[in-house]
């Protein structure tokens, strides 16, 4: 491993009182915006948006491990305490605990690292120690200037240098020309299967096959874990591989305490969702969205019959990216809170749920940068990584 620059920490106070409370406030982070009625919609039930204010005053230790990362994107830990991480451009790098960068992982497929394209989640089971099998998704090279997710699996060597018998066990159908959304986070059921949650490719003509049951545009699929065979929730007329229909893009993606699949995905000018995942649900995207198009003009209802609601949405966007539901000592407050990234909105977001509800939403280390994805060390510290050019990978700990 090559050297990276010396760990640095710095404090983040987010106190009660003063100027900081205005950081920890409802006029800061969930006010709302000066857009008009069509962005500014009417929630299906109590707290689905603007949950009342939890208390920001926790003392918070930032400390970087390592930077330098071009534009990073999955982010798991491994048993011996080290991180694998995922560059877009299409590199895997294993980061040490003490904050070391080795040089990229070889034997990687090629991706198409356009625009939001690259290399995108990295997942390990929990038999990593014995196995050393890897899961990660991409953005496909398929010809003509089209592309599309892929999910491939491979060994890790021994001494951490090369990823072997690489096998790609799924591709997105279709492909298409288009360099956005596409997804792309991994969830292992503890069963065998993993499932992907995926993205509709943005366009106004992809985005219709979010509601087609014969395309994996805009949906989650179900798929063994070693081979890829087919493993959905068994919708009539649908692929066999389909859980769940018409999503946007999904960026954030975690089991909950109580084993349920929960999943967050993009909206576009507002709607950005967190939603309980139902075998066979639809949810949804394009024709139902408490967003609006980014030219300002209307897109369809936010609700309609046959469909499931989101369990909460963001009025204006966080842009959601990376899901982890905390379960550590270090934050023993936290316990089974859910926390996400946010992209545009720079801090790590903190929901409580109760009975499948949101009853209250925190902001921390607001500023940080672009949080991409994050999750819970062995430790109970919280690590994340920011995206960014010079992208970073941080620790979080209670002060002291």
């Amino acid at each position: 491993m090559s050297p990276s620059r010396r760990p640095t920490t710095s404090l983040i106070t987010l106190a009660a009182t003063g100027l900081l409370a205005t950081l920890a406030s409802a006029q800061d982070f969930n006010a709302t915006p000066p857009h008009g009625a069509a962005y500014n919609q009417t929630p299906a039930f109590e707290n689905q948006t603007r949950a009342p204010v939890m208390s920001g005053d926790l003392a918070l230790t930032q400390t970087v491990l390592v930077e330098g990362l071009e534009h990073p994107w999955g982010l798991v830990q491994l048993p011996d305490g080290n991180w694998l991480v995922t560059e877009r451009p299409g590199r895997m790098r294993i980061v040490s605990a003490g904050g070391q960068l080795s040089d990229p992982v070889e034997g990687l497929p090629e991706v198409d690292n356009r625009d939001q394209g690259g290399l995108h989640d990295v997942s390990v089971a929990d038999d990593f120690a014995e196995t050393r099998r890897v899961w990660w998704t991409y953005a496909e090279p398929r010809g003509d200037g089209k592309n599309a997710t892929a999910v491939a699996t491979g060994i890790l060597s021994e001494d951490g240098t090369r990823m072997e018998d690489v096998q790609r066990i799924w591709q997105q159908q279709p492909a298409w020309e288009s360099t956005k959304h596409f997804g792309a986070r991994i969830v292992h059921d503890g069963e065998g299967h993993i499932f992907v949650g995926l993205g509709e490719r943005s366009d106004p003509e992809p985005r219709q096959y979010a509601q087609d049951p014969q395309a994996t545009l805009g949906k989650i699929i179900r798929i063994d874990a070693v081979d890829g065979t087919p493993a959905g929730a068994g919708i009539d007329g649908a692929l066999p591989e389909i859980w769940s229909t018409g999503h946007r893009n999904i960026q954030g993606a975690a089991m909950g305490p109580d084993g349920q699949l929960w999943m967050s995905e993009h909206g576009p000018k507002g709607g950005d969702e967190l939603n309980l995942i139902k075998a066979g649900g639809n949810y949804g995207w394009p024709l139902v969205t408490y967003g609006i198009d980014y030219s300002g003009a209307e897109m369809g209802v936010t609700q309609q019959e046959g469909t499931i609601q989101p369990v909460y949405y963001w009025d204006p966007s966080p842009a959601l990216s990376g899901l982890v539901f905390y379960d550590g000592e270090m934050f023993p407050d936290w316990q089974g809170q859910a926390l996400l990234g946010g992209l545009q909105s720079q801090d790590v977001i903190r929901l409580a749920i109760e009975d499948d509800r949101v009853t209250g939403e925190a902001r921390h280390v607001r500023g940080i940068g672009r949080v991409r994805d994050l999750e819970v060390a062995d430790d109970g510290a919280l690590v994340l990584i920011t995206d960014h050019e010079n992208g970073q990978l941080v620790r979080i700990t209670p002060e002291g």
